[in-house]
């Protein structure tokens, strides 16, 4: 196990080498100096949103959202409160469908709001359906590689 991790800044998307035991220590980034990890879902775009998942050697867990969607407003809380929790093992991200909407179509999402975990560029979990922060918490660690 390498003692050092590539982390992509949710800022301007540049790859970072964090050393393991800094992750911990509110690591800024190289490039724009704005934290990695701030305890709050990374909003992304389609070119972000792909940054993250092929470059960044931590999970990246997405919440797939619309902001029409009922149950994606009611989710927005508690999805706030699981990023406070996850980060920094894992990126927390979240997608607005209706702006990347070839993100949608491409992982083939038919409902929101949908959780996807990603880990070494490739989904490996999947969750429809709005949940609570412990709930998300629980179901993102008991997936995690």
């Amino acid at each position: 196990m390498t003692d050092s991790l590539h982390i992509v800044c949710p800022n301007c998307h540049t790859t970072n080498r964090v050393k393991r035991g800094d992750l911990v220590k509110a690591p800024s980034c190289g490039s724009c100096h704005q934290l990695l990890f701030t305890g709050h879902p990374a909003g992304l775009d389609e070119a972000a949103f792909y940054r993250q998942i092929s470059h960044s050697q931590i999970p990246v867990l997405v919440d797939f959202w619309a902001p029409w969607c009922g149950p994606c407003m009611q989710m927005a809380p508690a999805y706030e409160q699981a990023a406070a929790q996850l980060e920094p093992e894992v990126r927390v991200a979240k997608v607005n469908t209706e702006e990347a909407q070839s993100l949608g179509a491409r992982f083939n999402i038919r409902s929101i709001p949908t959780l996807a975990l990603f880990a070494g560029g490739r989904e490996v979990a999947r969750q429809p359906g709005a949940m609570s922060a412990p709930d998300i918490v629980r179901w993102t660690r008991s997936h995690m590689p």
